[in-house]
């Protein structure tokens, strides 16, 4: 799945037979964040009548977590057909509150789930999206005067140095996509001339723009 960018927060309106229907979407990484999100919608619209949501987080090993929540909309109307749209669309990491102002038309179930549908649709279009590369982490032990020339050869060789730290020696972390990681030993290797080694050093994600 794709996921929205970083940080991505958002807002859209629909309008409907005097209805009014504010979406706000967000980027978030776990169930707490996704809460948050709707507490703090909650808080920014406490006179209207409903705050009907949908969420998706992508979990490390494990199954996504996915909820919705009608918010006082007949069952089924509202949280369902948002979580469809989300799932439609691929999209993951992302937070969906529909805020509703009621217009004094009775719009009935059909009118209302193409209402949220619609809403949350319409907020998707606006936004962008990333793809999310697991690369594989590598430590590698130098010394102070050698990390700088084997810094700027570990990214000639397409690898990513994502962090430095200083000590006794110098440690970098090598972050590099999931067709290199069999190679980056032999890499530095390679490129210490055996004077280097590189050891697993965990995961991390990546974002990619797709396009």
């Amino acid at each position: 799945m794709l996921w929205l960018p970083a940080g991505y927060r958002a807002e859209t309106e629909l309008e409907v037979r005097r209805s009014r229907f504010i979406t706000t979407l967000a980027r978030v990484d776990t169930e707490d964040a996704a809460r948050a999100v709707i507490a703090e919608t909650r808080q920014r619209y406490p006179d209207a009548r409903h705050h009907c949501s949908a969420f998706i987080v992508e979990v490390p090993d494990a199954q996504s977590v996915e909820r919705s929540s009608d918010d006082g909309e007949p069952s089924g109307t509202a949280g369902m057909p948002m979580l469809d749209v989300l799932r439609g669309a691929g999209v993951a990491q992302a937070v969906a509150v529909v805020t509703r102002y009621f217009g004094g038309v009775l719009l009935g179930t059909g009118g209302l789930v193409r209402a949220y549908s619609d809403s949350v649709a319409r907020a998707l279009d606006a936004a962008g999206r990333v793809r999310p590369v697991v690369q594989t982490l590598y430590a590698v032990e130098v010394g102070h005067a050698e990390f700088g020339r084997l810094q700027a050869d570990l990214l000639a060789a397409g690898l990513t140095v994502t962090d430095v730290a200083f000590a006794e020696r110098a440690t970098l972390t090598v972050a590099c996509p999931p067709d290199l990681d069999a190679d980056v030993p032999a890499i530095v290797g390679r490129l210490t001339h055996g004077t280097a080694a590189a050891r697993p050093a965990g995961r991390a994600v990546a974002e990619e723009p797709t396009g």
